[in-house]
C-alpha cells in the first residue's frame, strides 16, 4: 500500500473567538502565546529533519485554529522552514485555512509569495442571523471582500467551505447561500452535514433544548439540492462532502482518503507514518515545553495491524465516489476482498447501498445517504 507520497499538516491552534459547532483543538485568548509557539513548529520540524530525510512531502496543509489569525509573518517562515528542511515536491499542493474577518491583503500576499497556492475559506453560511448563531466573526460582505482580495492576490485555487443542516435554517437559505457561491466561481467546495458535537457550544444549547436538530428529511433536502446545483455548474462529486472543477480536487485530503501517510506537526495533530498512528499532546504549554526540550510530545502510539488496515481502505476509501478498486485491495493485502469482507459486500449489495461494477466497489446513492451504516458492516 506504500505509494511515494506522503502529506505534512501543521496545526495552528489560536482563534479570534470558538465557533459554537467546533471541537478541533483551538484556543482563544492565548495570543501571548504565539510566538513560542511558532518556535516550538520551527524547532519540531528540526527534530524530524534525520527521520524524515527520505520522504518526498506532495502536500502541505496548513490548518486550525485559524492560521489566518495570526500575523502572516509566522506562516511565511513557517513554510519556508519546511521548504529548508523537508524535501517539498515543486509541484507540491500548499494549503490554508483562513476565515474572513482576520484576512487582509497584506496577509493573502504574503501567503501566495511564500509558496501557500491553495486557500481554504470557512463560509459556512451566507445569512447573517445564521452566521451569528454559529458564533462567525464575520458577514457575507467581509467573505465576499476577502475572496476578491484573494483572487487579486493571486490564488487561483480557492475552496471554500459549507455547513448545511444548521438549527433554523431553511431550505430557501441554503438555496441563497448555493446560488452566491455559485457566482464567485470557486474550485473547490466543501458542504458538510451540520454534526453537533459533545463539548460544543452548539451541544451545550443541544443538552439545555435551547436549539434543535434539524428534521432528517430537510437534510437529505439540502444535500441534494447541493449534488444538483454543483453538478450543473460544473463541478464533479469526488467524495461525500467534496466537489471540484477538473483538475482541483483536494491532493491532500486524497492522502487521508487513500489511506496514506502523512506527518502532523504542532499541537495535537495527528500522524500516520511506517505502519503507526500517533498525535502531538493538544496542550499549546505542553507542547512547546516538550519541543524545548528536544522531545516530540507523542501520545496514543499505536501499531496499525493488517486488520485494521483493511479495514478503513474500506471505510476510507467508500467515502470516495469512485469507491475502492478490488484489485489493488488483493494486491495490497494479499487477500481476496471477498473472503475477508464477502459477508458484509453481500449483505450491502441486497440492501442496494454499495455497488460492484467490475473492478470497483463504491456507494450507490442510496449508499451515500447511509454511508455511517455502510461503514459499521466493515468494524
Amino acid at each position: 500500500m506504500k505509494e511515494n507520497k506522503i502529506g505534512l499538516y501543521i496545526h495552528i491552534p489560536f482563534c479570534k473567538s470558538k465557533c459554537l459547532y467546533c471541537d478541533f483543538n483551538s484556543a482563544c485568548s492565548k495570543d501571548h502565546l504565539i510566538p513560542g509557539y511558532f518556535d516550538a513548529l520551527k524547532h519540531e520540524i528540526l527534530l524530524y529533519r534525520e527521520s524524515l530525510a527520505g520522504a518526498d512531502f506532495a502536500t502541505v496543509f496548513i490548518g486550525g485554529g485559524t492560521p489566518s489569525y495570526v500575523d502572516s509573518k509566522y506562516i511565511y517562515e513557517t513554510v519556508h522552514w519546511v521548504k529548508q528542511n523537508f524535501n517539498l515536491a515543486e509541484a507540491a499542493e500548499v494549503t490554508m485555512e483562513a476565515n474572513p474577518g482576520t484576512l487582509t491583503v497584506g496577509k493573502l500576499e504574503t501567503y501566495a509569495v511564500s509558496g501557500i497556492n491553495r486557500i481554504s475559506m470557512g463560509l459556512q453560511a451566507w445569512q447573517e442571523p445564521l452566521l451569528k448563531s454559529l458564533g462567525r466573526i464575520h458577514t457575507s460582505e467581509d467573505f465576499v471582500e476577502n475572496y476578491k482580495q484573494a483572487r487579486k492576490a493571486g490564488f487561483k485555487n480557492i475552496n471554500i467551505d459549507l455547513i448545511f443542516g444548521l438549527p433554523g435554517q431553511q431550505l430557501s437559505d441554503w438555496e441563497e447561500t448555493l446560488y452566491r457561491v455559485m457566482e464567485l466561481n470557486p474550485e473547490h467546495i466543501s458542504c458538510y452535514s451540520l454534526k453537533i458535537e459533545e463539548g460544543t457550544g452548539f451541544g451545550q444549547k443541544l443538552e439545555e433544548g435551547k436549539i434543535e436538530v434539524i428534521d432528517d428529511v430537510l437534510d437529505r433536502e439540502m444535500y441534494y439540492l447541493a449534488q444538483k446545483k454543483f453538478g450543473e455548474n460544473g463541478y464533479k462529486q469526488y467524495e461525500i462532502s467534496n466537489f471540484a472543477k477538473e483538475g482541483y480536487v483536494s491532493e491532500h485530503n486524497l492522502i487521508y482518503w487513500k489511506g496514506m501517510e502523512y506527518i502532523g506537526l504542532g499541537a495535537g495533530a495527528h500522524s500516520y507514518y511506517e505502519g503507526e498512528r500517533f498525535n502531538n499532546k493538544p496542550d499549546i504549554e505542553e507542547y512547546i515545553g516538550f519541543i524545548e526540550r528536544n522531545v516530540i510530545p507523542r501520545e496514543n502510539e499505536e501499531v496499525i495491524g493488517q486488520d485494521e488496515k483493511m479495514t478503513e481502505f474500506m471505510i476510507l476509501g467508500l467515502r470516495l465516489i469512485d469507491g475502492i478498486s478490488i484489485r489493488q485491495f488483493n494486491a495490497s493485502f494479499g487477500e481476496d476482498i471477498f473472503h475477508v469482507f464477502g459477508e458484509a459486500l453481500g449483505k450491502l449489495q441486497k440492501k442496494e447501498l454499495i455497488k460492484i461494477e467490475a473492478d470497483r466497489i463504491k456507494l450507490s446513492s442510496l449508499g451515500l445517504d447511509m454511508a455511517n451504516q455502510v461503514f459499521l458492516e466493515f468494524i
